[in-house]
This record gives structure tokens, sequence and C-alpha cells, in this order.
């Protein structure tokens, strides 16, 4: 619904930030803006500068205004500024590139969402980010984390920093505020996520690996594929599902020498909804009625 004390731009773009989660809210867009200023300032002009650069592509190119207004040409945009603020060094040509990238996702979303017209379809979710974060970054070199003895503080607030890392933060109290976000948004959607989050620092802690579990690197694929694999209720085993493809998936990127960025919890959700669509009753069997 269109919200009246909130401009049309600020509110798609608002919007843009909050389907980085798959919510539809303005004010859990805002508080993820805000942990973006709390969690690393530094990228916060990248992330609203992809944001803008999807938006106005979208208008430009005349796509439908109900699309543009729930921000799905702005999500894919914030991630990719994020990025590349984050892996790559201030110089003239940082804004042309967030520019590019911001617009290029925006007509890679529009595609997508032409051609998955039914509700069997697979979502794009954040394949633009992913396909052109990797052409961005190419092959990840190895990365060395400092080995740290996790203690009962530190394990609590993991979960928080899961939620964080979706948007490449590594702050506690980022991914309070973005927790915050998508309780306001929808409750289902929040807990699932912390469930997802959760159970990806246990099975880092239990694999040995208190490093990657603390900094949440474990969490935020789980977090994800819970939270979109929530929104079928009373399937509860489909987010649990989606949580446990994206710990398995998730190792195979570090192999591939592939950032994984959110390449696990997207894989997992396909994979989910295939084997949700598998096991559906099928109505047109000539044995069944109708």
């Amino acid at each position: 619904m269109h919200n009246q004390t909130c401009p049309d731009w600020a509110e798609a773009l608002l919007n843009g930030f909050s389907q980085i989660f798959l919510q539809r809210q303005p004010l859990c867009g805002l508080l993820c803006l805000l942990a973006i200023l709390i969690g690393a300032p530094a990228l916060l002009g990248g992330a609203l500068l992809g944001g803008v650069a999807g938006l106005l592509t979208a208008q430009r190119r005349g796509y439908p205004k109900a699309e543009r207004q729930a921000g799905l040409y702005s999500y894919n945009g914030v991630l990719l500024g994020l990025l590349i603020s984050q892996h790559f060094a201030w110089s003239a040509l940082l804004p042309p590139l967030i520019l590019a990238c911001g617009g290029l996702s925006a007509i890679l979303t529009r595609q997508w969402l032409k051609h998955a017209t039914q509700p069997n379809d697979l979502p794009a979710y954040t394949t633009p980010f992913v396909g052109l974060g990797w052409l961005l970054l190419g092959t990840a070199p190895d990365s060395t984390l400092v080995v740290t003895e996790p203690d009962t503080l530190s394990v609590l607030a993991a979960p928080f920093t899961g939620l964080a890392q979706v948007m490449l933060l590594d702050r506690p109290l980022a991914g309070t505020l973005i927790a915050l976000g998508l309780l306001l948004a929808n409750r289902r959607a929040a807990l699932w996520a912390m469930i997802g989050a959760s159970i990806g620092v246990l099975i880092a802690l239990l694999l040995d690996e208190p490093a990657s579990a603390l900094l949440g690197l474990h969490s935020y694929n789980p977090a994800l594929a819970a939270l979109a694999l929530s929104q079928t209720r009373r399937q509860s085993w489909l987010p649990l599902l989606g949580i446990g493809l994206a710990i398995i998936l998730t190792p195979g990127f570090a192999a591939l020498h592939l950032p994984a960025l959110t390449a696990p919890f997207i894989l997992a959700c396909w994979l989910a909804r295939a084997s949700q669509r598998m096991f559906k009753p099928r109505v047109d069997s000539p044995f069944e009625s109708p």
C-alpha cells in the first residue's frame, strides 16, 4: 500500500533496501540503511548510488511502476554498490562503475520477471548481484581468518553478525537493526532468519571453524534461505531444507575459488522449490479427483 508520508522515490528506494531480505517495508529498509551507516559508513554512498541507478534505469525504460515501487529494481544495485565500494579503492571510475552495474542489474531483473510469470517459475532472488559480482571479483583468493576463542557473548552475537553479512557487514549491532526491521515487516520471516543464522553458527562451531562462525560467514546464506522459504506456510520442512542445502553448498564455492556471495542461498531455494514441486500432488492425474 502507498505510504502517504513518504515520497514515491524515497519509498521505492527504501523498499529496495528491504527487498534484500525479501520484504516490502520502507521502515525495514530505513533500518537496513541505518545498519550500513553504523556498520560500514564508507559503503553507504555506494549502496545509495547502486540503488538509485537501478531505480532510475527502471523509470527511464518504463518498467511497471508497481514493480519499481516495490523495490524490485533497486536491491541488486544496492548490493553491487556495497560490493564495489568494499573491494575497490576509490577513484573517479568508481561511481560510473556502480551506476553501470546498478543499471544493468535492473535490466537483468526485468528480463527475469518477464519470463518468470507463473507461480512455479524460479525467482531471480539476487542472481544479477551474484553474476555481476563474480565478473567484478574474478576468482577469490583464499582468505585467512584470525582464529579466536569463542566466548558466550560472541557466540550469542554471531547470528546477528550473520544477518549483517547479507549486506557485507560484520557488526552485530548492524545485524540487530536488520533483525528489528524484519520483525517490523514480518515476524515469521524474522524468526526463520534467526533460526537459519543460528543453525549456521552451530554447524560452523561443530566443524571447528570458530572464526567463520563468529564472523557470520556460515550464517547469512542459511538465514536468507530460511527467510525466503518461510513464506510458504504450514510447510516448516521447506525452510529447514533450505537451511541444510545452503550450509552444504557453501564450501563448494571455496573449492571452486569463487566468492560464495549469496549463490548458496539462491541454489538452495531453487532446489527446495524443485523438491516441493516434485512432491506436490498432481491434480491433473487421471487417477485423482480434480
